[in-house]
């Protein structure tokens, strides 16, 4: 049972981070050609800052 509990943990601050970090590029304005160039750095420091979290609970 632990393992599990700790994956939803971590699917949840996940979730709750990078839809904030959604929100904030967003409605930043900006006008990229491809939003990927703005996503991608976002969810690989949304997936590292999740992971951080996780290990400190």
């Amino acid at each position: 049972m632990k393992p599990a509990v700790g994956a939803i943990r971590r699917a949840s601050i996940y979730a709750v981070v990078s839809y904030g970090g959604l929100v904030l590029i967003n409605n930043s304005g900006l006008q990229l050609p491809s939003m990927w160039i703005a996503y991608l750095p976002m969810f690989i420091g949304v997936y590292v800052f999740t992971q951080w979290v996780d290990r400190k609970f």
